[in-house]
């Protein structure tokens, strides 16, 4: 099918020993869509993710993605010497935006994400949550056609894990935004995805529609039987 993004025998490989990423990945995101890649470590997750973020460039095959591509990191990854509103505005800045565009859009993204009194704080005087929180509102900014998170919950704890998942799927919904996301936990991904991708060796394994209505409650009968099939096929041998 067409998609906003689309990979086409897609190959990645590095150095001189040409050690092969990832190998022959063809999978599309619809637009609207809130896919979920999952997988070993050392599968090529990462690898997709930048590859669609156009921060690296594929060997063989074929891939289609759109101009406007914003992706998060674990924490944040804000910069420390910046306050938050400055974090947020950092890529309006690189568009020459007039001043009083740029606070407009800010304010707005801070206050989706419930963070808009803390404009003025560091990165060091929030918590991990709050961080992701910004990193987040930092990608929306600049009016992504794809959103990207890379493991944005792992180094979180579960309570606070909770309530961004519930925040995201709220910013999902209400934007509309294209969301890629990476995760290590299959719980995670049938929580917030309406598609899982299973990579394994380096390619697409299997890929498992999620057809279950929001908001999704862990322990119903439907959600585990999710989990239970898609982890079977993770740790087959």
């Amino acid at each position: 099918m067409s998609g906003i993004v689309e990979f086409k025998n897609v190959g990645k490989v590095y150095g001189e020993e040409r050690v092969a990423a990832i190998h022959d990945v063809s999978f599309s995101v619809a637009e609207g869509e809130f896919l979920c890649i999952i997988g070993p470590s050392g599968c090529g997750k990462t690898t997709i993710m930048k590859l669609i973020a156009g921060l690296d460039t594929e060997t063989s095959g074929t891939i289609q993605r759109p101009a406007k591509v914003a992706m998060t990191f674990q924490n944040g990854a804000l910069f420390p010497w910046l306050n938050v509103f400055e974090n947020v505005a950092l890529g309006l800045r690189q568009k020459e935006m007039p001043e009083q565009d740029i606070a407009r859009i800010v304010e707005r993204e801070l206050r989706v994400v419930n963070m808009l009194s803390f404009y003025a704080k560091y990165p060091a005087e929030l918590s991990g949550g709050q961080r992701q929180r910004v990193g987040i509102a930092r990608a929306l900014a600049v009016d992504p056609e794809v959103l990207l998170l890379d493991e944005p919950f792992s180094a979180l704890d579960p309570k606070t894990t909770a309530e961004l998942h519930d925040d995201l799927i709220a910013i999902w919904r209400n934007m509309k935004k294209t969301i890629v996301m990476v995760s290590h936990l299959i719980e995670e991904a049938v929580s917030l995805a309406d598609r899982v991708i299973l990579m394994r060796q380096g390619t697409v394994d299997s890929e498992y529609p999620i057809s279950l209505p929001y908001p999704r409650h862990e322990q119903g009968e439907a959600f585990m039987r999710d989990v239970v099939t898609i982890r079977r096929a993770f740790f087959s041998s």
